[in-house]
């Protein structure tokens, strides 16, 4: 007996369902793709998620920078200033000391002796003037009545002048001799911290002797020493014009300031060699952490840009035509806008021209996006402030 598939025509009716089954099946996939792109067109572009923040408006100090070295404003090398035995030091190394402070002695004896033998010529030839004096009034009796020359008295009169010359060089030698024994006691021409000891107390000590009893310098105040391009020397005489300019130093780590002081003079000459010129800034060191022969960064305040348009440094995106940021339109799409800007430091700049306060620019993602691109908004994460550095 056969199947129902053996025969002719159950064979045409399988064909023919076959094929209604793939006419099926091929009008349900154009449906589902047809669906899937009205769904996709009704979804619109793809979103870009960015970081980004809004352009503030404030006022900006701008700064110059430089790394300059801290000196003492006075440096003395005490030295003596008489030869002798060096009989006591009166001073602690690395002690602050006064002017007018005792530093050392050295051993009187000699120079007292002197210093007496000057006083005491001085009263033999006081002596002899008297005398002198006396001759010479009995000079002018005896001439009066004829008894004496008038030689005999203009020779009296030339004693009596010599006499007076010779105790006014006695009283030189004894102003001299009190030099001398005064330069026995070393005492501190300035205020300021004592070095190390050169010389130990028995030593004699010489006025010619190559290394000094100790160093006295004076910090407070103190002085930094730096150097800016010749280019930066006109806005710094701009600034200069208008009163004291702030200086601020700071640690190496350019993290910690250690003093404010004021811009105190820019040097006479230009250096040629590297188109650099030197200044000078006074600091007042009272807690003195500043000290001599240090190396600190220096931030000299050049001007105040007053309610300047702020965004972070990162927005700015350098083209061949100059910056521009992306700024992000109240429909979530992007913009493409050159700007001129001013960077102030590492974490900020000034956007001069073409950007106004309110304005949101992309300070991460830029590189994914293109004019028009819809855009996520994901808020910045807060950095910590830091004080603007230079202008251009």
């Amino acid at each position: 007996m056969k199947t129902w598939m053996t025969g002719r025509y159950p064979r045409r009716i399988f064909f023919a369902v076959a094929g209604i089954a793939l006419a099926c099946l091929a009008a349900v996939g154009i449906f589902w793709r047809h669906g899937s792109s009205q769904a996709a067109q009704s979804a619109g572009p793809p979103t870009v998620p960015v970081t980004a923040t809004e352009a503030t408006q404030r006022d900006v100090p701008i700064y110059y920078d430089a790394l300059g070295t801290v000196q003492a404003l006075n440096t003395v090398a005490i030295r003596a200033q008489v030869t002798g035995q060096l009989v006591s030091i009166d001073f602690r190394q690395g002690q602050d000391v006064h002017i007018g402070d005792v530093l050392a002695r050295i051993d009187p004896t000699p120079f007292k002796a002197a210093f007496d033998q000057a006083v005491a010529k001085k009263s033999e030839d006081q002596a002899q003037l008297i005398d002198a004096e006396k001759d010479l009034a009995r000079f002018e009796t005896l001439v009066q009545k004829n008894f004496e020359t008038h030689q005999n008295l203009d020779a009296q009169q030339a004693k009596v002048d010599q006499t007076k010359a010779t105790i006014d060089a006695d009283q030189a030698a004894i102003e001299a001799a009190q030099t001398q024994l005064n330069f026995a006691t070393i005492t501190a021409p300035i205020d300021g911290v004592v070095g190390f000891r050169q010389v130990d107390i028995g030593n004699i000590i010489h006025t010619n002797d190559i290394g000094p009893l100790t160093v006295l310098t004076q910090i407070v105040p103190c002085t930094v020493v730096f150097t800016l391009p010749q280019s930066d020397l006109g806005p710094v005489r701009e600034a200069m014009l208008h009163g004291d300019v702030s200086v601020l130093a700071f640690d190496q780590d350019e993290k910690q300031q250690l003093a404010e002081g004021r811009l105190l003079l820019i040097n006479n000459l230009i250096d040629q060699s590297t188109s650099t010129i030197q200044l000078k800034a006074e600091f007042k060191n009272e807690d003195k952490r500043l000290w001599p022969g240090e190396f600190v960064h220096i931030r000299i305040l050049i001007t105040i840009r007053k309610d300047a348009v702020t965004i972070p440094a990162v927005a700015l995106q350098r083209g061949p035509d100059g910056f521009y940021v992306w700024v992000i339109k109240p429909d979530n799409t992007t913009e493409q806008r050159p700007i001129e800007a001013l960077p102030v430091n590492e974490d900020l700049a000034v956007a001069i021209k073409g950007l106004s306060a309110g304005e949101h620019v992309v300070v991460d993602g830029q590189s994914r996006l293109d004019v028009g691109t819809h855009v996520a908004i994901r808020p910045p994460r807060p950095a910590p402030e830091r004080q603007a550095d230079k202008s251009g």
